[in-house]
């Protein structure tokens, strides 16, 4: 049963990734890029802010569980690091597929909670509104330096960058407990709900679909790092410190999510491979299809 409820999660995404590999001759390279500028300056901002703001957060869950996202986050980064022998010759390239390491599906996370019975999905929500922004900060940091930047350029840079601006606000929202009034936040709602779709589509059409089945070294070990190594460290550090059953479950899925269509989006706004960091996200979502439910499944017997 839960393992159809994530197939059936995921199906809409693969379908709208199909799509774009359809319409791939419809519109020129400058057109998709254009849409992917459209997506990283304005659609995906208002998705994480939204996401953010939508729900109180509440600073006793914020203290409890940033540490232990920020943790996962930073292991990804360390263990993704392990594919550089093996990833593209230019830095910026292998950053924009570095990252896919420790980015996460924020939508499907809350379909697989969702799916588990007695999930608490608002200490999601805190996970989520701590994870975003610094995983875009560790994300633009890597892709700033890759770009050879100086210092100044690259602070400048990260402090500027749409995704980490909407995602602190978004936090500083959900904190305050303000109530943002609906006229105003419709328009962005508008936005944020033509993000993943748009994003979905620009990676169906900028995606190597001959390497979608064929791992090479540096996509299998960000793969496995996203995918097994980190919800493997996480359930076997929380199982062993008795973390509490629903927090436990939100971590575990939460370090098991696959990688972020958002990575491609960031990535094609550095002027990293558009292409690399499209098949490593197909990759990551396929993969997923099959190791997300063992990973619920895990804590669910965990649970008893």
């Amino acid at each position: 049963m839960i393992f159809l409820t994530i197939l059936n999660g995921l199906l809409p995404s693969f379908l709208m990734v199909v799509l774009g590999g359809l319409l791939r001759n419809r519109l020129s390279e400058n057109a998709w890029a254009g849409l992917d500028k459209l997506n990283f300056e304005i659609l995906f901002p208002a998705l994480i802010f939204t996401a953010a703001a939508s729900r109180p957060i509440a600073v006793a869950d914020m203290l409890r569980i940033a540490p232990a996202v920020w943790v996962i986050l930073g292991v990804g980064l360390v263990l993704g690091y392990g594919a550089r022998r093996y990833g593209p010759q230019r830095f910026l390239d292998f950053a924009g597929g570095w990252q896919t390491a420790w980015r996460f599906n924020t939508a499907l996370g809350f379909i697989a909670v969702g799916a588990l019975p007695g999930a608490d999905l608002g200490k999601l929500a805190v996970a989520v509104g701590m994870a975003i922004p610094m995983a875009n900060l560790m994300a633009v940091t890597a892709l700033s330096r890759g770009g050879s930047l100086g210092l100044g350029a690259t602070l400048q840079k990260i402090a500027l960058n749409p995704f980490l601006l909407a995602s602190l606000s978004g936090v500083a929202v959900g904190l305050s407990g303000l109530k943002i009034p609906g006229p105003v936040l419709a328009p962005v709602e508008m936005l944020a709900a033509a993000a993943i779709p748009v994003a979905l589509i620009s990676i169906g059409a900028t995606m190597d679909w001959r390497a979608l089945a064929r791992l090479d070294r540096s996509s299998a070990i960000l793969c496995g790092v996203k995918l097994m190594a980190l919800p493997a460290l996480t359930f076997l550090v929380c199982a062993l410190v008795s973390v509490q059953t629903s927090l436990m479950t939100v971590l575990v899925v939460f370090a098991a999510l696959p990688t972020a269509s958002a990575a491609h989006v960031l990535a094609a706004g550095f002027g990293a491979d558009r292409r690399l960091v499209a098949t490593l996200i197909a990759q990551s979502t396929l993969l997923a299809a099959l190791s997300l439910p063992v990973w619920m499944a895990a804590v669910m017997i965990w649970a008893g």
